[in-house]
């Protein structure tokens, strides 16, 4: 166990050299790109450009340009925006990160609450009228798309009936630090937590249920019936941990794709500054340095939830111990 936690660990360190040094390429090492040209602006005379490749070393060998932006970028961690000279790269990302990490981390919790609890109650009431209304309501929640719902929820407590008693409580659209205010981050967090784990819960929701569905037909279960098991134990101790392999790989890719920034348009709609957004203004201003800060971030959180899921595999069924 202890061997395969750090080999995967060892894999973890060599999917993000790969990865910093694809990035690295394509926006520093394209043909027809030149990033002294783009940090010296429109209209820039030929003595600036060269003086700004001298500056930055992009007059040097890639290898040593690769070196020189990655020791800038994790050892000193001086390296600054192409776009807004003299802001740091690090630190931006870094005051960004605990919005995204708290909008994913509350969402994900309601998520996989609510996407077992759908899952389990559809499967263990199949082809009733509730498993049709659960999988009905689950297949609207991933239907509807994110912005659009949480318009809909800023329609509602924050214009209409904010003034009501049901959502006084509700605060301005925004982000309050959690130990700054704890209360107040709560707050600020609720709606957009309901709105971004709604989808979710509708899509682990009828996962479950037909991995669930399946798994009522392995011989195990039938053996575990056939012991005099009650339904409720037969479900919680033997379908569920089985089934739950699907669920936890497709919780793998989403959470950690969704703290690496693809939650942008519930933190554009609730007013959120992390990271998604920060990586889409830098896309617009093509801001190099800051779109390679941003890349490492995500791909840190996808390569490492990707790793816990592999760990979470052997805690969850003991048939991968042997593999």
């Amino acid at each position: 166990m202890g061997f395969a936690i750090l080999q995967r660990l060892a894999q973890m360190i060599f999917v993000m050299f790969g990865i910093s040094a694809l990035v690295f390429l394509i926006f520093f090492a394209t043909p027809g790109s030149d990033p002294a040209a783009r940090i010296a602006g429109r209209n820039a005379s030929q003595e600036t450009i060269a003086a700004i490749r001298t500056e930055f070393g992009f007059d040097r060998a890639l290898p040593v340009q690769y070196a020189i932006m990655m020791k800038r970028l994790f050892v000193t961690q001086d390296l600054t925006s192409f776009v807004n000279r003299g802001m740091r790269i690090v630190p931006q990302v870094a005051d960004a990160a605990p919005v995204t990490l708290s909008l994913v981390f509350g969402a994900a919790v309601l998520w996989v609450i609510g996407g077992i609890v759908v899952g389990v109650l559809s499967a263990m009431s199949r082809d009733t009228l509730l498993d049709r209304g659960l999988m009905i309501v689950a297949l609207i929640g991933v239907s509807m798309p994110v912005y659009w719902l949480g318009e809909v929820m800023n329609l509602i407590t924050q214009s209409r009936f904010h003034d009501t008693w049901l959502f006084s409580w509700v605060p301005a659209l925004g982000y309050k630090p959690l130990f700054e205010d704890p209360v107040g981050w709560f707050k600020t967090l609720i709606i957009p937590w309901c709105t971004l784990a709604f989808l979710y819960i509708g899509l682990y929701g009828r996962v479950l249920r037909a991995t669930l569905v399946e798994a009522y037909q392995e011989d195990f279960i039938r053996t575990a019936r056939a012991k005099g098991l009650s339904p409720t134990r037969v479900m919680l101790r033997h379908a569920l941990r089985t089934s739950l392999i699907p669920f936890v790989t497709m919780f793998g890719l989403d959470f950690g794709a969704l703290v690496g920034g693809s939650a942008l348009l519930t933190e554009v709609v609730f007013g959120l500054n992390g990271v998604g957004r920060l990586t889409y203004q830098a896309l617009l201003n093509l801001d190099l340095p800051m779109i390679l800060g941003a890349v490492m971030y995500a791909s840190f959180f996808v390569v490492l939830a990707n790793a816990v899921v592999d760990i979470v595999y052997v805690l969850i069924d003991p048939r991968v111990r042997g593999s």
